[in-house]
């Protein structure tokens, strides 16, 4: 599947798309936010290591590509290793997001920016230029592992993390979800009742029975 499949694909589903399709896709910890909500986030992953120092996020901004996105294992960092000047700086190379596993700065203007960055909170002070971190290794951040290269998707409820091949077996079952999603919600608008277009009463019952189970939509709804 190429790349522009890829991104054209998720443009149209939602993270919760995903996680339905598989339930132990790589998602970040909740802790991560969108500092403005109502933005995907669609990139390759550009990875990298620094703590308490932003050196390397230069070199980052210096490297990475268009359509990138900057993963950042900021070590546990108390001090921001994220600005206004350097989401600038990524917006103006066309990357298409910045991940903080840690503290940014400036959010007042990293807010009216139109590049999705996600972090833990904000902090005003700003960590050190002097030290060197590893850039393009695989990484933990937001609780998941990262490779270089990896997609990385996100909106308001989340960040998933999927290689290109994981990607070619979710995408298929993300896009039935929400097509039959979709197809629900118009029913519930006209006046229908959700749990008429379940088998509901027969799964309470087999519940309540202690007899396994599933709840689905009926066929016929």
């Amino acid at each position: 599947m190429q790349w522009q499949e890829i991104s054209r694909r998720l443009g149209a589903v939602e993270t919760s798309h995903l996680a339905d399709s598989d339930k132990t896709v790589r998602l970040m910890d909740r802790g991560l936010r969108p500092l403005v909500p109502g933005r995907k986030m669609i990139g390759r992953a550009f990875t990298l290591f620094c703590r308490e120092d932003f050196l390397t996020v230069m070199v980052a901004l210096a490297e990475a590509q268009p359509g990138d996105v900057l993963i950042i294992n900021t070590l546990g960092s108390e001090r921001a290793v994220l600005g206004e000047l350097f989401s600038m700086e990524a917006h103006r190379r066309g990357l298409a997001g910045i991940v903080v596993d840690g503290l940014v700065r400036d959010t007042v203007t990293l807010r009216t920016l139109d590049i999705p960055v996600y972090a833990r909170g904000a902090t005003p002070l700003a960590g050190t230029i002097t030290r060197l971190f590893p850039t393009q290794v695989p990484l933990a951040c937001g609780g998941v592992q990262v490779q270089p290269g990896d997609v990385v998707f996100g909106d308001d409820d989340g960040i998933i993390v999927a290689s290109e091949a994981e990607l070619a077996t979710l995408l298929p079952i993300a896009e039935q979800i929400e097509a039959r999603e979709r197809a629900t919600i118009a029913r519930l608008q006209a006046g229908q009742s959700l749990l008429s277009l379940l088998n509901f009463e027969e799964h309470r019952a087999n519940v309540a029975a202690g007899r396994e189970s599933a709840l689905r939509f009926l066929q016929d709804s």
